[in-house]
């Protein structure tokens, strides 16, 4: 009995690699890698020459539209403030219907333009005030002065409307719900301080605003012979 040779397995052919994958294909890439060169700004290694029938990009000019944001334009070198409208509206209401005196109204404009922008922080003393007041006063004769008293009374007056506060070292706190020179942000930041300072009290500064007797309607019906309704006549104390 003769042995059989054992069959023997039929060998696989060796892989050949792939022609895309030799180092002779990677210029398939160059076009690609051209292109991608050129969107960031650069050229690929390959291909450093521009191409014949292309030009080199020298530059590019671009021209802008007026800008509608222009500045505004104000009087003086202080800036300007921000002011509530019903305020605005309110302030001569209360003066016609006698709700305001004239030094009251006179203090409180002058240490609302006076603000240091963003804090609704006036930095005046009461001295500071009356001096201020009577510059203006100072250059027309026979003008009447304000005195230092009557500032004084003015401000207590004010303070106690809730319009302006005592900060302590000649510094005048705004209340910046009425007038504010500063953007958005910085104003909830004041605020968000006054209340922190107040213990979040909502009857605190600046809550309560303004004499508490005249309204909306009752100072516009006044008497042609400047006579003050019942209703809206301020009560003096003391």
């Amino acid at each position: 009995m003769t042995s059989e040779t054992p069959s023997r397995q039929p060998r696989r052919p060796r892989a050949v690699p792939s022609p895309a994958s030799s180092p002779e294909s990677n210029a398939v890439f160059d076009d690609i890698l051209n292109l991608l060169g050129e969107q960031l700004g650069t050229t690929a290694p390959e291909a450093t020459q521009p191409r014949a029938g292309k030009r080199k990009l020298k530059g590019v000019t671009f021209e802008y539209e007026n800008d509608p944001r222009s500045v505004h334009s104000f009087a003086g070198g202080a800036g300007y403030s921000l002011a509530s409208n019903w305020f605005t509206q309110l302030l001569p209401q209360l003066f016609i219907a006698n709700g305001i005196t004239k030094s009251q109204l006179c203090v409180f404009l002058y240490v609302a333009g006076g603000q240091r922008p963003g804090t609704g922080i006036a930095e005046y003393t009461q001295q500071e005030i009356t001096d201020g007041l009577n510059g203006l006063a100072a250059k027309k004769p026979g003008a009447k002065m304000i005195t230092r008293p009557t500032v004084n009374r003015a401000v207590r007056t004010l303070c106690e409307y809730k319009w302006l506060e005592p900060a302590g070292n000649g510094r005048i706190r705004l209340n910046v719900t009425l007038w504010f020179q500063g953007n958005s942000t910085a104003q909830h930041e004041v605020l968000a301080q006054i209340a922190a300072d107040h213990d979040d009290d909502p009857t605190a500064f600046p809550h309560r605003i303004g004499p508490e007797l005249v309204h909306h309607q009752e100072a516009l019906d006044l008497n042609l012979d400047g006579e003050v309704p019942e209703p809206v006549r301020r009560k003096r104390t003391g």
